[in-house]
């Protein structure tokens, strides 16, 4: 399959507006969208592998929209840096839905990913409701050590002589995505890393550092007083809820997974071995289950 095309889309916000980058695979003109929404410093072209397989697998026309948030890849750097907050990052999605008019929505999120689309989904009178939503190995309730451990790296985006160098660097914090082979893991990091901008040749990654400073604001008593916000949002999801857990994850406890099966959509849950925050959607048995639940035909109930 060929790459994906690379479009932008106009967002407001208080300082005058910005671009927000989005990769877009498969059929333009298809009705039925599929959102992938990556997590905190990552970027959209973490679904490449599982966009490929869903277009690859569909029975019909799909298309499979990969955004870069504000202030990663493609997409502009906020000039407010407390902008990058999930109601900004829900609205820009709701700026880029008004962009796509979806006649068949279906969002797949990743982390602060998945946290989005409990934002979006959790709201009342959307023009295109979300069918099916798939939480990859996130839920209302954030372990206070996965939030310490990702603060101790977020905003250090580092000085790299070439992409392996930086590859290395970020598999060093990223042991938790599980065994992945060296091309799965280069295919991961090309996308993350750009050029410094001094004439050097070195790359740096591909993330504003200042997205590290409203989640450096967060306390343990903030983070635990917004659960009650986030389960009220999750318990008034209304699409078919698949969610998926890296069984070692740090983030998503196995308590958090099995009381969202039982409250809100039910979600159905999927662990993965060997696993921990967050499962990236390569590994064939991981595209399987997303591409099983977002591609099964729909029932009436």
């Amino acid at each position: 399959m060929s790459d994906p095309k690379l479009n932008y889309v106009s967002c407001p916000d208080a300082t005058g507006g910005h671009r927000m980058a989005y990769w877009q695979w498969g059929d333009a003109g298809a009705g039925h969208v599929v959102l992938c929404v990556h997590g905190l410093s990552r970027q959209g072209r973490d679904f490449d592998v599982l966009a490929q397989a869903l277009c690859a697998q569909s029975a019909t026309p799909l298309r499979v929209v990969c955004p870069d948030v504000a202030g990663r890849g493609s997409s502009d750097w906020l000039r407010d840096p407390m902008g990058y907050q999930l109601p900004s990052y829900a609205a820009d999605m709701l700026a880029l839905l008004a962009e796509l008019k979806p006649d068949t929505l279906d969002w797949v999120g990743t982390s602060m990913g998945g946290l989005i689309g409990m934002v979006v989904c959790g709201q009342p009178g959307l023009p295109v409701p979300v069918r099916r939503l798939v939480l990859n190995d996130v839920g209302p309730v954030i372990q206070w050590q996965a939030l310490q451990r990702i603060g101790q790296y977020l905003g250090e985006t580092g000085r790299f002589a070439c992409v392996e160098q930086a590859a290395d660097a970020m598999r060093a914090i990223s042991t938790t995505f599980g065994p992945h082979t060296p091309a799965q893991w280069l295919a991961l990091s090309q996308p993350m890393v750009r050029p410094v901008n001094d004439g050097s040749g070195a790359l740096t990654l591909h993330y504003d550092p200042a997205i590290a400073v409203p989640f450096g604001s967060v306390t343990q008593a903030s983070a635990e007083q917004g659960e009650a916000m986030l389960w009220q949002l999750y318990d008034a999801i209304t699409a078919q809820t698949l969610l998926l857990r890296g069984a070692q994850s740090d983030l998503l406890s196995h308590d958090t997974a099995q009381a969202m099966t039982q409250r809100g959509p039910q979600a159905r849950l999927v662990e993965f071995a060997g696993v921990g925050h967050a499962p990236t959607l390569v590994q064939p048995d991981q595209v399987e289950a997303v591409a099983a639940f977002l591609l099964a035909p729909s029932t009436i109930s």
